[in-house]
Order: structure tokens, then sequence, then C-alpha cells
């Protein structure tokens, strides 16, 4: 069996549930879409055309085509989107650590998040790390061999304290860690985002979350639109921008094909994944998991939408995935957060370096360094 073909001992948990994998010809429901093994087959010769023969973007039709294909070829569309990840990106995996320096007491209401001071959750508000403590943390990330290391607040945008917090730890941690460093404190204006960039902030997220069209649905406290706003001022002034969403809070498949149409607007030069996890305290707490195989549809879809970015594990895989995680990194997955989230647990960073080992795939930054 090819290296870049799935194994297929990690989607074997499923094959009960489906009839045979190749030469299955009835029509497969799904809702209000049917469609064949023969219509699968011919998509995805389409999709592969697309993305590894004339190297384009696919379109929002193809991409909502794509989220109709039959749960008996999800195994032949992470291959599809495994081949496209190292045609469009190469072989290495980039590693990134995150600390949450400011947690809890957010103003804001997104309903997926246990750090809304809006609702009654466990986590409760915590002040500002203090320098020797995020130095700590940036040292025990590269000591893992991770390139990137996000410093991560729980408001709504920096007022004049944390810019000049914000200011004084960047640079302190770039040249005494000597790692890259990424921030993610909410909304900016155009002065702080020129004042972040200048201080040498690597990198900076910004989630959409999700599509623009169900972003009421999530949030209420702010708009998309002003999410859009941040994202594209990180990028019009020199910042790498990260931008990741949210799968599993209600959307519908139309809806995650509008989000992945919009990152390719965005143009983002990183995609955290996350799976919804859900939060005691918070609207969302009472939400059902994305089942595991649908979680490693949607991972090879945002691959193919998006063939160039660095496409991250981020929130939720380990509850999602379970003993999948193998298959989605094999799905279009090239890089990934170690370690604990800003409220969850993950794995230990020796289970995901141990993992990467037995994928032989090699550890390094995606994009320019110190």
């Amino acid at each position: 069996m090819s290296s870049n073909r799935p194994d297929i001992r990690y989607y074997a948990l499923y094959v009960a549930s489906v009839t045979d994998l190749t030469t299955n010809k009835q029509p497969v429901n799904l809702g209000n879409t049917r469609m064949n093994s023969f219509e699968a087959e011919g998509l995805l010769s389409s999709v592969r055309a697309a993305l590894l023969d004339d190297k384009r973007l696919l379109s929002e039709q193809e991409i909502l085509e794509l989220s109709s294909l039959p749960k008996s070829h999800i195994p032949q569309l992470a291959e599809l989107a495994h081949e496209v990840r190292i045609l469009w990106c190469g072989e290495i995996v980039e590693v990134e650590g995150i600390l949450s320096v400011k947690t809890g007491g957010s103003p804001e209401d997104c309903h997926f998040c246990s750090q809304s001071a809006k609702f009654d959750s466990p986590v409760k508000a915590t002040p500002f790390l203090d320098a020797n403590e995020i130095l700590k943390a940036a040292q025990e990330t590269k000591d893992l061999g991770a390139s990137e290391f996000c410093i991560v607040l729980a408001i709504r945008g920096p007022d004049e304290r944390t810019m000049s917090r914000l200011e004084e730890i960047v640079p302190l941690v770039r040249d005494q860690v000597g790692i890259n460093v990424a921030v993610s404190a909410g909304i900016l204006n155009k002065d702080q985002a020129r004042r972040l960039k200048a201080v040498g902030t690597h990198r900076y997220n910004h989630n959409l979350e999700t599509a623009k069209s169900y972003f009421p649905k999530v949030v209420t406290t702010h708009t998309w639109e002003e999410r859009e706003e941040t994202c594209k001022l990180v990028v019009g002034e020199g910042m790498e921008l990260c931008c990741g969403i949210l799968l599993g809070m209600g959307e519908s498949d139309a809806q995650r094909v509008e989000v992945l149409s919009q990152l390719q607007e965005l143009r983002p030069n990183e995609v955290p994944l996350n799976f919804l996890n859900p939060r005691p305290g918070t609207p969302f707490a009472e939400m059902a998991l994305v089942d595991s195989m649908e979680a490693i549809k949607w991972i090879s879809i945002a691959r193919l939408a998006l063939p160039d970015v660095i496409l991250r594990y981020a929130g939720g895989r380990e509850i999602t995935l379970g003993e999948l995680q193998k298959m989605g990194m094999k799905s279009g997955i090239n890089a990934l957060i170690v370690g604990n989230y800003l409220t969850t647990l993950g794995r230990t960073p020796e289970e995901d370096l141990a993992m990467l080992k037995d994928l032989s795939m090699p550890v390094g930054a995606l994009s320019g360094v110190l």
C-alpha cells in the first residue's frame, strides 16, 4: 500500500455500517440529495483533475457537491485530500502550542465558549499571567519542536493597557525563547494591528467560527463583519492571518460550504479546524458531537477547498475523532496544536509527536521563521 493512502485500520470501525466500499451502485439517501457510486466516482475524478492537474481552487458549487458524497466514499475523499496536501504544501507538519494569558470574563456571548462572563460556566476570570509564566510556557513549547507559540486573551479587543502588555511580551518571547509568536486578542483597529506587527507578531488569530448567514445564531454581541474587518486589517499590516472555524454548532452543510468559500476570499495562511466540545453552562452545552466519519469528511473537504493553507488540528479533535486521529492526519491536516487548549484538555504532546513519528510525518515550520 502506498504511504499516501490512509491505513484501512483507521476506518475499519465504521465499515460495518455502510455497504461495500468499491462496488456499491445503489443510490445513497442523504436528506434531499441522492448520489450513487458512479456519480461519486465522477465527482472525485473531476476534483482530482482540478486540484492535482490544473492546480486551481474549487468553486463553491464544487465544494457543495463534495458535501453530498455518500459515506462509502469518505475514504477515497480522504485519500485525495492527502494527495492534495502533499502536492500543494509538502510533507512538513507544523506544531504549535497555545497559552491563555488572560482567561475567562469575556464580555462576548459566543454560545460555545465557557470563558464568557454571560454564562454560568465553571471557568472564572483570572488576571493576565506574568512574563515569567509566559516565557516558561513558550520555552516548553519550543522544546517540543514547535515553531509557533500563540498568546490568547479572552477579551473583545485590547484596551491600551493590554496593548502595552502585548508590546512588552511579544518581543520578549521572540527574543529570549527564539520562537515565532502569534497573538489572539479579539477585534482590532488599524492602529492596533500596526503596533502588533511593529513589535514582531508573526501571526494573528481571529476566527470566523461559522458562516456569515449562521453567525447570529452563535454570537450576538458583535458581528461577522467585525471579525472579517479585523482579518483584513491583519493581512493589510503584513502579519500572517490565522482564521479558524468551529464545526458542530447546528450549522447546515451548505453553511459549512459557505464559510469555506468565505475563507477562500480572505486567503488566510492558517485555518485551525475545531469541532464543538460542548461546555457546561453554555447555550450549546447539550449539542451532540460531530460523528467521527463526518469529521473526517469535513477535514477532507476543508483541505480540498483550501489546498494551500496550514490546516491545523485544533479543539475538539480528541473527543470527536477518538481512534481516527491518525486517519485525520491522512485526510489533509498538516499542523496541530499540542498539549492543552484554552479551557479543555488535549492529549499529551508526547502522544501527538509519537503519532507523527508513526506516520513518518516530519515536524517543521510552514512559513517564515525568525
